[in-house]
């Protein structure tokens, strides 16, 4: 384990944290992201714990290098924010989980040990509205694993929309791009929820990720 953060408080807190933990061992410390990438190529560490905010080069731009790396070490996001756009450029660039730094400690050690897995989280108190932070090591994973083996249950329309919310367009885009009206977009948004399991544009949109359909070509 790797903790990036470039808050020695930050860090500390979660050393004495992870320290506890029998199966959680921590190989290093960084505080930005230029030192994350040097410690991966010479610890590669199985998880790195990793602010999105440090100076210099930021997480964003770790996680590039750290894609282009090729290595086996998973990445968590450690962040503040709370902006789905970022959760979404995160998965983009690769990273397995994203941890809100106001989560309980328990969940942290959780998220650890689902992504060490091999299973994504996500941490988000707006997964929900009203409710507290839903905390899922994403639920339609295996779902979206079987489907791999069959025929995608979307259809070539659907496939479009769910590349163009992944890429971040809103309905009213969507509707001009496609020479669609609007309630026809929410039409089909209706029917690709229910047909993938999926609640919200977030997780429709780490489903686009995972599938690989937010890079596919659109007329």
């Amino acid at each position: 384990m790797l903790i990036a953060d470039d808050h020695p408080i930050v860090r500390e807190g979660l050393r004495r944290l992870l320290n506890l933990e029998d199966d959680v061992a921590i190989v290093g410390e960084t505080g930005d992201g230029e030192a994350t990438v040097e410690a991966v190529e010479k610890l590669e560490p199985d998880i790195v714990l990793l602010d999105l905010r440090m100076p210099g080069m930021d997480g964003f731009g770790a996680l590039q290098r750290l894609q282009r790396l090729g290595k086996k070490t998973r990445v968590i996001v450690l962040t503040a924010s709370e902006d789905k756009n970022e959760f979404v450029q995160a998965m983009k660039l690769g990273c397995s989980g994203i941890v809100l730094k106001q989560t309980a400690s328990d969940l942290i050690v959780k998220s650890i040990r689902k992504v060490h897995s091999g299973e994504i989280w996500l941490d988000s108190k707006h997964y929900r509205s009203g409710h507290a932070p839903v905390r899922v090591a994403l639920r339609h994973r295996a779902r979206w694993e079987s489907e791999s083996q069959r025929r995608s249950p979307l259809s070539q329309r659907e496939r479009e929309i769910v590349a163009l919310v992944a890429q971040g367009y809103k309905n009213k885009e969507m509707a001009e791009k496609m020479f669609i009206s609007e309630q026809t977009v929410k039409n089909h948004l209706h029917n690709i929820f229910d047909k993938l399991g999926v609640s919200d544009r977030l997780e429709l949109a780490l489903y686009a990720i995972h599938k690989g359909l937010h890079t596919e070509d659109r007329p």
